[in-house]
């Protein structure tokens, strides 16, 4: 009898596991779905294919150990952003542009005022009606990696690189992530939590071609929508484009349009030669070309948008690397924005664009080519509106 009990036990111990297990088990798989990263939305239209693009189901492993710098602190009282008085902005022709000025040195010239600038506009010289020093001013940036296949080796370096430019930003910076190599992927949208963007790197996983004017175009028309009215882009290649929809002219147009400063880091050696090379799915195999990075176009979008392109000719110099985006995440901070209204505002255009400073002959005055006439706003009307995403 005691026997029959005991077996009764066991029995409804192993009914009981077993009924739990029935009920446990849908939690369990929901569970993995929630760790299971989001879908990726691509803004614009990227052609026939889907615009939402899955990220791995595991984040690449390449590489250590991200440290992710602790949370952003709170805003300072007293560092109000300065904008131009809503009256002038609302004039027609008004435009925007970012100096850069350097010493004999290269160290950046800060400290500067409104009259120790002039600014010509198709080689007239128009009032500076709008002066700022740009120390505390924040920025919307977006950060475009490229992760096609040559990537692979150096997708650890440039996780390193890119924290030390998020650490560097201001602490209201507002900041995207984008990946790129045949298609672009949206990583993280607009935050100034920039902890979430760094906890975004270790998705960066090296597969695929280049599509490098796809990725800057759809990266131009993403940080208009910023909260800021300064604004960047940070392009980080080693390759030649050979797989975007777009064209060198549409990428150059656009940015001449959108007043949007292009720093660029290219990884590799802009003379290397373009031996053959065979096309496998996504990867090249042979040729020069894996070892070539466009600097000509990156040096272009530099130009014109009054940025700056650094080239690193050594393959695996994470140190240069580093360097780079710690020096562009200061340039940020060390610039002056100065405004005027364009006369004939109504017939609209491409004006040429140059600022000297006479006061200081031996200095060095960096601002983009020009400005289009009736383009984007050179604003942000309401800059503390927005809610933190």
């Amino acid at each position: 009898m005691q026997t029959n009990r005991k077996h009764h036990a066991v029995g409804l111990f192993w009914a009981i596991v077993a009924t739990a297990a029935i009920f446990l088990a849908p939690g369990i798989v929901l569970a993995g779905q929630r760790n299971a990263p989001p879908p990726l939305v691509i803004p614009g239209n990227q052609g026939s294919q889907s615009s939402t693009l899955e990220l791995p189901s595991t984040p690449g492993k390449q590489g250590g150990e991200l440290v992710i710098p602790p949370p952003a602190p709170a805003p300072q009282e007293g560092q109000e952003l300065t904008i131009p008085s809503r009256e002038l902005r609302e004039q027609p022709g008004y435009a925007q542009v970012t100096v850069t000025v350097t010493g004999p040195d290269g160290g950046y010239v800060t400290g500067l005022q409104k009259d120790d600038f002039k600014l010509f506009l198709d080689g007239r010289q128009r009032p500076i009606e709008f002066f700022r020093q740009d120390l505390n001013t924040p920025v919307s940036v977006g950060i475009l990696v490229d992760t096609s296949g040559s990537m692979q080796s150096k997708i650890p370096q440039a996780r390193l690189a890119i924290l030390d430019f998020l650490n560097e930003l201001n602490a209201r910076d507002d900041v995207f992530l984008f990946a790129f190599s045949s298609r672009p992927y949206l990583l993280q949208p607009f935050t100034t939590n920039h902890v979430l963007v760094a906890n975004k790197l270790k998705y960066l996983a090296a597969n695929g071609q280049t599509s490098l004017f796809d990725v800057i175009i759809a990266g131009l028309r993403m940080v208009t929508t910023g909260r800021y009215d300064k604004k960047a882009l940070l392009v980080v290649t080693d390759g030649m484009d050979n797989t975007s929809m777009s064209r060198v002219e549409d990428v150059v147009a656009l940015a001449r349009k959108m007043g949007v400063l292009v720093y660029s880091i290219g990884i590799g050696d802009p003379n290397a030669g373009g031996g053959a090379s065979i096309a496998i799915g996504p990867f090249v195999l042979g040729g020069g070309l894996t070892e070539r990075v466009d600097a000509e176009t990156l040096r272009t979008l530099s130009t014109e948008t009054g940025a700056k392109t650094y080239i690193i000719r050594q393959v695996g110099d994470g140190a240069a690397l580093r360097r780079a985006c710690e020096q562009i995440s200061l340039e940020l901070r060390e610039q002056y924005t100065l405004g005027f209204v364009a006369p004939d505002a109504h017939s609209g255009g491409y004006r040429s664009v140059r600022v000297e400073s006479p006061n200081h002959p031996d200095d060095t005055v960096r601002v983009r080519k020009g400005v289009e006439i009736g383009g984007p706003a050179a604003y942000a009307s309401e800059p503390y509106s927005a809610p933190v995403r």
